[in-house]
């Protein structure tokens, strides 16, 4: 019988044959760490679990990203703190300050690949998907488990479908589609489920990141884009199968897609930019997990290329690895951003979590390339954050409200 993605991953995993409904123990390929929750991790495992080693310190990755460089004493010593630990559990895949967000830099680097279980200490764990890995996110006692055992349990999720059809017109790109999506199945729409993203083949693996890693936002347990066309080694087993169950499917035309724009302040407030009205914006953001790639460094560059951020906004720009600095930096991407009037600010998180790095004060709006739009998401609960892509930010930019990248390009 026919497996989603998800089915075939969790079935290798679990040893045996598995569907959707049913409770299984997997083991783990990955299990990833990052600074704002490893103190706590660590502390369950040795005083709760009595666990001083982890148990293969090859599938363990540890990432400063979320607050990088540290904003404050306590953040520095909690870090370092961290540091110790990795140094002594002999952990190779620690990425310090200046490498980047976990989950970039983990498939950059190699470590994340197709068909793994990968299980992460942040929510949006369910980037690695963008490869065909397994991505989820757990709290801190689940990923001590994890770390000390390398097993795990799942309900092995039913998928719904997103069928994209067609290609994306200019100005257009795959956070709409993602947007679109959450439209469509609402934050609860795929509840315990996972996503899986057909019909975009064409996309770049940082392209589809901004897909798997949207997944979280509309409940689900893991996004995975069938892993054909990237430079990573893909398994025989793995690849989509026809017959396969889905309980729902949504269906989108990305020809006549129009750039969405979620409004503030729960992530499926989407509409078509065109029916928002005139919503003047103090801050652009442009960074994340989501949207910080390469792809859409250079993406804003294209319509800020010898053009003036409007009077009165501040554009920031924090990449969201330092591979996709390098690239812009080599290319002169990078320098186009900043003639245009951008902040640049260190690879990382950035101020997605409210932490440091461009948080947002009471009364302030944002159009921010980012995955949460929560009231408090980035700094005073009293600011406003519209979620849209690095082309409608771009475009924004210029002109000081939320503006569609076709009256710009």
């Amino acid at each position: 019988m026919a497996q989603t993605l998800s089915e075939q991953i969790l079935s290798r995993a679990a040893g045996r044959q598995v569907r959707a409904g049913e409770v299984a123990t997997v083991a783990v390929d990955l299990v990833m760490m990052h600074d704002s929750l490893s103190p706590s991790i660590i502390k369950i495992m040795e005083q709760e679990l009595g666990v001083e080693r982890v148990w293969d310190p090859e599938r363990v990755a540890v990432v400063i990203d979320h607050v990088a460089p540290a904003a404050t004493v306590q953040t520095a010593e909690k870090q370092n703190e961290v540091r110790r630990w990795a140094q002594r559990q002999g952990i190779r895949h620690f990425y310090d300050v200046g490498r980047g967000i976990s989950h970039p830099v983990l498939v950059e680097e190699g470590v994340a690949q197709p068909g793994m279980v990968i299980v992460g200490s942040d929510s949006h764990s369910t980037a690695y998907g963008c490869v065909g890995a397994f991505g989820s996110g757990m709290g801190s006692t689940d990923i001590a488990l994890a770390a000390a055992t390398g097993r795990t349990w799942f309900r092995i999720p039913e998928t719904v479908l997103v069928r994209a059809t067609g290609r994306f017109r200019p100005g257009v790109s795959a956070k709409d589609l993602a947007l679109r999506a959450a439209r469509e199945l609402r934050a609860d729409g795929a509840t315990y489920a996972a996503v899986e993203w057909h019909g975009v083949e064409f996309l770049t693996v940082m392209e589809r990141m901004t897909l798997a890693t949207l997944s979280i936002e509309v409940g689900a347990k893991a996004g995975l884009v069938p892993p054909v066309g990237i430079p990573q080694q893909v398994p025989d087993w793995l690849k989509v199968q026809e017959g396969a169950s889905y309980s729902r499917i949504i269906e989108v035309n990305l020809a006549t897609l129009e750039p969405q724009v979620s409004a503030p302040s729960v992530v499926d407030n989407v509409f078509d930019l065109g029916d928002l009205g005139r919503v003047a914006v103090d801050v652009v953001y442009l960074g994340t997990c989501t949207n910080g790639h390469y792809e859409d460094l250079a993406a804003a560059a294209r319509i800020l290329a010898g053009k003036q951020v409007a009077p009165g906004v501040r554009l920031m720009v924090v990449p969201a690895s330092r591979d996709a600095l390098l690239r812009a930096t080599e290319d002169g991407t990078l320098a186009k951003l900043i003639a245009a009037g951008a902040a640049l600010g260190t690879p990382g998180c950035g101020a997605c979590i409210g932490r440091h790095m461009g948080v947002l004060g009471p009364g302030e709006t944002c159009l921010f390339t980012g995955n949460r739009n929560f009231r408090g998401r980035m700094g005073s609960p009293e600011a406003n954050i519209y979620l849209a892509s690095a082309e409608v930010a771009a475009a924004t930019a210029l002109t000081g409200f939320i503006t569609n990248p076709a009256d710009v390009m």
